[in-house]
């Protein structure tokens, strides 16, 4: 409890009936149970709880009758003069509450106060307080993609999230997608944003995806920002993105809130927490093609997505059958990768540090890169090959993936890059040379246990912040379509060889996967913008942090 001085409110009151010292300051609301003797009890300790103010999810006062409790005497005038009266003495208050696995749910307390004076001053006041935090959001723009994963979406806003924002005073503009891209179409050309405090998707990852490309290329076209220029910095957009996770995949809502909870993610909305997240762009010869926020894979991940998406008829089972067949494939392909390192920095891809809450890293490597924002764009002519500050690497890759988070997943609790930052401004750019099966499989198992996956001699990581790939035999644009269009129509099982390029039996190029969308060129630039969005979110928090706040004895 903290000290008198700096209290707004105090009283006793009572929680089912019993007696309660209740204080109420700018940040906490908390509530302990008055001892009923002063003779000590080791084994009765006091209950005392604490809320943070700006974890409050609203209050509302409560309809009380003073003989409620008293038995009827058969007088009807007395009966209709209780029913007559609005005895306002009571109030709850509706708050955040942690539980097991990072998920969050809606709790409240009611107190009973001994007059309607005292309640409604305590009302006013958590409302007052409520009102004073600027970054909770009153307006919202929310889209529902009806076909994601089990579609599930719109029943799971409507029963789940909006009845949330209905006591938490949000106002919502609704909009249920009729086609694919719908929603960033209407981002881009129809929504007035200004009236709105954020965006919320209620999908999976691509929907999330359409969102982040209708309101990134909207900031850029308002701000005078040519989207197709890859050397030009983005503007930050201004709105804060929610994520309601209802598809087959919800990594981003799983790296960024630790849970595929809708209730979760409401409740993050509601308090208005704000996390920022870096963005990649994706330029082909000064022409942009699509915005990464996890995964840009070539080789390996790039296969399994194409083939899998051939394979959409077997469900989600796909990933699993098109993962073992590419494994059993071994295809490699050759190429030359140039990047920028990340220099000055704090943090590296093997260290142990996690990217959670209040991550010091995002912090420190953020406020260097907006410090270093105009040096880097008058730096922007000299990031070229013979500037010495470029390296370059020529080989034979089964995958070269870029991992802007951990990329974890409930398979794979690491993920691809444990030590990944969401907001340093900076990709972990990981190359797996050519190496035989078993290797190859021992590198993929890591993924799921606790070795470094990195510590292998045919691994290498870099943290970048801009990064270009060229395949060995470039092609023009229509050639390099044919040659993917042929290697698709190949065989479950291709002829296994191992360095006979003349047989024909291994393609030359293999596609990108970003972000779960495949990409047809493969020659391409990549750029991180940091902190280019931010999120309803906060990272994913400490677990100690849901063990003490589930004790109720908890400060």
């Amino acid at each position: 409890m903290e000290r008198p001085g700096r209290l707004l409110l105090q009283s006793e009151l009572r929680v089912r009936n019993a007696a309660y010292d209740v204080s109420l300051s700018r940040s906490l609301l908390t509530w302990k149970r008055r001892a009923a003797s002063p003779v000590y009890h080791p084994f009765r300790p006091s209950v005392c709880h604490s809320v943070p103010v700006s974890e409050i999810i609203s209050v509302r006062e409560e309809e009380e009758e003073n003989g409620s409790r008293q038995r009827d005497d058969g007088s009807w005038k007395k009966i209709r003069e209780r029913e007559g009266k609005d005895c306002r003495q009571a109030f709850t208050v509706l708050y955040v509450e942690r539980c097991q696995q990072h998920r969050w749910r809606c709790a409240e307390v009611t107190f009973t106060c001994s007059d309607e004076t005292v309640c409604q001053h305590w009302v006013s006041s958590i409302r007052e307080q409520l009102a004073s935090n600027t970054s909770r959001p009153k307006h919202l723009l929310v889209y529902i993609n009806p076909y994601g994963g089990k579609h599930q979406g719109k029943r799971i806003y409507e029963q789940k999230v909006a009845p949330l924002f209905t006591q938490a005073g949000i106002s919502t503009s609704v909009i249920v997608t009729e086609y694919a891209n719908h929603a960033r179409d209407h981002l881009k050309m129809e929504a007035e944003l200004k009236k709105f405090d954020g965006v919320v998707c209620v999908g999976g990852d691509g929907m999330f995806s359409e969102i982040i490309h209708g309101l990134i290329w909207r900031t850029q076209i308002d701000c005078g920002v040519d989207p197709n220029s890859p050397e030009e910095a983005l503007s930050p957009c201004s709105l804060r993105i929610g994520i309601i996770p209802a598809g087959s995949t919800d990594c981003i809502c799983f790296a960024t809130v630790g849970t595929n909870d809708p209730v979760t993610s409401a409740l993050h909305i509601i308090v208005g927490d704000s996390q920022p997240l870096d963005v990649c762009s994706v330029h082909h010869n000064n022409m942009f093609l699509r915005y990464s926020v996890s995964l840009l894979g070539y080789g390996f991940y790039g296969d399994v997505l194409s083939d899998s998406e051939r394979k959409r008829w077997m469900g989600p089972a796909r990933y699993d059958f098109s993962g073992v067949k590419m494994f059993l494939t071994h295809h490699y392909y050759e190429g030359t990768v140039s990047y920028l390192p990340a220099r000055g920095i704090i943090g590296t891809p093997r260290d142990a540090t996690r990217c959670r809450s209040g991550c010091v890293i995002c912090q420190h490597n953020g406020q260097l890169n907006s410090e270093r924002s105009e040096k880097y764009e008058m730096d922007e002519a000299s990031d070229s090959e013979s500037s010495g500050e470029w390296r370059t690497i020529r080989g034979k890759f089964l995958a070269i993936n870029a991992a802007s988070m951990s990329c974890a997943c409930p398979r794979s609790p690491k993920g691809l890059s444990p030590a990944a930052h969401l907001a340093d401004g900076t990709t972990d750019l990981i190359l797996v040379r050519k190496c035989s099966r078993f290797n190859f499989l021992r590198h993929l198992l890591r993924h799921t246990s606790k070795d470094d996956q990195f510590d292998l001699t045919f691994v290498e990581v870099h943290r970048v912040r801009r990064f270009r790939f060229m395949p060995r035999h470039c092609q023009s644009d229509s050639d390099l379509e044919l040659d993917l269009h042929e290697n698709s129509k190949r065989q479950i099982f291709s002829q296994i060889c191992k360095d006979h390029p003349a047989c024909g039996c291994a393609p030359a190029y293999s596609s990108w996967n970003c972000d779960g969308e495949i990409l047809t060129h493969t020659a391409i630039d990549v750029r991180v913008h940091c902190q280019l969005i931010k999120l309803f979110a906060r990272g994913i928090e400490e677990l100690p942090v849901f063990e003490d706040l589930t004790n109720p004895c908890a400060i």
